[in-house]
């Protein structure tokens, strides 16, 4: 039975082959690991792309998931729609091995089994953030960081500026810059990279992509889903740490960075960085006017009654799952453009979008000869689901009778523009980890510049009580979210409307 998703080798182009790898993965009992990387790896693995020697080491911390994990990614990758072909041959690639994060000695199972393969080799740390430094001090004592090994780091990285800093002092410590891939999934996802070809291999909207022609964009990242299998993690982070420090705040980067001088890693890092430095700070008194924050009461989604987040959670809590901002870009070409960015759980709709509003024309000619008014250009760059561009503009109704204007769409979408499958993010990422290509990924003086933006914020939650407002589940947030944008006289735009 050949796989649901594609039985053509060559459906998904391939930039440069893939080297004979070593991936090992912390963590890999955990959730990213099973619903994410293995089902990755498997695709990849089915397309050919994978070469046959290379291997995928699975490292857990308790003895009883040496057994369990194998039918449990058997049955995540069948889930995948991958045929029992395909399975068993991924599954031959998979070595399990028990190691303690913080006991060396535990590590030497690993080395041994690593031996002196040629393989590129990473390290892909899929555990809490503070495991992340004995983990690489452990693969340093063992001597499994040298040469061109790879190490990739799953976010958050850290909860703060200052604890941030420690893991990426420490990492520094043990493996370069270099070989460092603080990975954040959305830019791995297709539209985020077409973002890029957008603006700097067309020049309709470049030289649209500014003050002059545009009066504001809205970031949206909605979720449908509640704490689901990871309560205790969220309520100590929340929506603004989880969320915004990192996907939101990279998505705003690549939308409103410079050109770079090259498609090169850090040359295309070099502008996000300028981005975050010149985030106008929110602090002291600034947050109770330009950011909202919430957590979801009882309500409905899809029809089904859900339960509020601390009915979920089991106890009180402060956390929010949901937060809207207000913030500017101090730079010459973002002068006077507000950037509206909102995310959070229990929403109305699953929806990742970039809806950038152009400001409407500056005189109507029709304003006498046609009832409608003009509505404002839109370009919607939607990340999921049904990923794709969309163009809203002003249209003729054909006839010849009165003139009647109306709003009408361009719709290109990936699934109906090419005729191969769409890889997930994860898919690009790790492979291009193993290709050595850190475009997509974060740098340190990136993370640290954002915590460093956000940090203020929560502080001012802190100072100021800002305590967080319900909202019933299947809204679309709280409604001062609603006043933080009406207040400008603009509104959000829900992806349900687009």
């Amino acid at each position: 039975m050949p796989d649901t998703h594609h039985a053509n080798p060559s459906a998904t182009p391939e930039r440069t082959p893939v080297p004979a790898f070593d991936l090992v993965i912390f963590g890999a009992s955990g959730d990213l690991a099973l619903r994410k990387l293995y089902p990755a790896m498997a695709h990849r693995d089915s397309e050919g792309v994978l070469p046959p020697e290379s291997r995928i080491i699975a490292m857990v911390h308790q003895a009883r998931h040496i057994e369990d994990l194998p039918q449990q990614i058997i049955a995540r990758l069948g889930a995948e729609g991958l045929s029992g072909e395909t399975i068993e041959r991924f599954m031959r690639r998979i070595t399990i091995l028990q190691a303690d994060a913080n006991d060396p000695r535990s590590f030497a199972g690993l080395a041994e089994a690593l031996g002196a393969s040629p393989h590129v080799r990473a390290f892909y740390l899929s555990t809490a953030p503070d495991l992340f430094v004995p983990i690489c001090r452990n693969l340093a004592t063992h001597g499994l960081l040298d040469g061109e090994a790879r190490l990739i780091l799953e976010k958050p990285i850290g909860r703060d500026l200052a604890s941030a800093k420690e893991i990426n002092d420490a990492v520094a410590a043990v493996i370069p810059e270099s070989r460092t891939y603080r990975i954040d999934h959305y830019l791995g996802k297709e539209t985020v990279q077409n973002l890029l070809v957008l603006r700097f291999a067309n020049t309709l909207f470049e030289r649209s992509w500014s003050s002059r022609d545009i009066d504001h964009v809205q970031i949206t990242v909605a979720e449908t889903v509640g704490l689901e299998a990871r309560a205790g993690y969220y309520d100590k982070v929340g929506a603004l740490r989880d969320m915004v420090q990192n996907h939101v705040l990279q998505l705003l980067c690549l939308f409103a960075s410079e050109p770079p001088n090259q498609l090169e890693a850090d040359a295309v890092r070099d502008e996000k960085l300028r981005v975050l430095r010149a985030l106008r700070p929110i602090k002291g008194a600034d947050v109770t006017r330009s950011t909202v924050r919430g957590q979801y009461a009882q309500g409905s989604i899809d029809g089904k009654s859900v339960p509020a987040y601390t009915e979920e959670l089991g106890h009180p809590s402060d956390a929010e799952t949901f937060v809207a901002l207000r913030c500017e870009v101090d730079t010459w070409r973002w002068a006077g453009v507000p950037f509206y960015l909102r995310t959070g759980k229990r929403l109305g709709l699953r929806s990742s979008e970039i809806v950038v509003v152009f400001k409407p024309v500056p005189h109507s000619i029709f304003a006498n000869v046609a009832q409608e008014a003009l509505v404002p250009n839109r370009l919607v760059l939607r990340l999921q689901p049904n990923d794709g561009l969309q163009l809203h503009m002003m249209m003729k109704v054909p006839g010849s009778g009165r003139l009647k204007l109306v709003p009408r769409t361009l719709d290109l979408r990936y699934d109906t523009a090419f005729d191969f499958r769409t890889p997930d993010a994860y898919e690009r990422l790790l492979t291009d980890v193993i290709r050595g290509d850190q475009t997509l990924f974060m740098r340190r003086d990136e993370v640290e510049a954002a915590w460093a933006w956000v940090d203020p914020i929560i502080q001012g939650w802190v100072e100021f009580n800002a305590k967080p407002i319900r909202y019933p589940a299947g809204s679309w947030g709280p409604s001062q979210a609603i006043g933080l944008i009406e207040r400008d006289g603009r509104s959000w735009v829900d992806p349900e409307d687009i």
